[in-house]
């Protein structure tokens, strides 16, 4: 069982359930799921870009990404209905808690000068995005295959109402958050 998911059950609920007095243990937030997404809008130009961030996705999270495609061709971007635009990720349950541990004890703190994840990056519905500019900060990245620094967009998906709801949730998670 990972820390995170073992740490939820036995300290975080209780914290939570203080905190907003939650009359049932089923109303306390939770993660639901985890988003790896990259905008692959180099692939008109360059189409070994698709195999490469694949790859990563793959060694990164453990399973197999899924191809988004263009629904309209935009002449102005030079994107053909269609086309291969973007790369996700979808994690659940086991693979979402394991990847959240290495996010916050392994990824997160070889950012140079890192100073927190911005608290202002919540979206309204308890949902929370950042970005990482640099993919090799994953161990499972190696930096000398790297050709070009491109990075991912993370969304953290929790089935918390509020905003306030959600900090507090990622912050008892262990996210660390900037100072305000």
């Amino acid at each position: 069982m990972s820390l995170v998911k073992e740490q939820y059950k036995n300290k975080i609920i209780k914290l939570m359930q203080e905190k907003y007095n939650y009359a049932n243990v089923m109303q306390v937030p939770k993660l639901v799921k985890i988003v790896l997404n990259r905008g692959l809008g180099e692939s008109s130009t360059n189409s070994k870009v698709i195999e490469i961030t694949v790859d990563e996705l793959k060694k990164i999270t453990g399973q197999t990404p899924v191809l988004t495609k263009a629904k309209k061709a935009i002449s102005n971007f030079k994107i053909r209905e269609g086309q291969v635009i973007g790369c996700k990720v979808t994690l659940r349950s086991d693979n979402m808690y394991d990847f959240f541990t290495k996010l916050i004890n392994m990824v997160l703190p070889k950012i140079r000068d890192f100073r927190g994840v911005p608290v202002n990056s919540f979206d309204g519905r308890g949902n929370y995005t950042f970005g990482i500019k640099e993919s090799f900060l994953f161990p499972e990245v190696n930096a000398d295959n790297v050709d070009k620094i491109r990075g991912y967009d993370i969304t953290i998906v929790t089935s918390a109402h509020t905003d306030a709801e959600a900090y507090d949730l990622l912050s008892f998670c262990g996210m660390p958050f900037r100072k305000k």
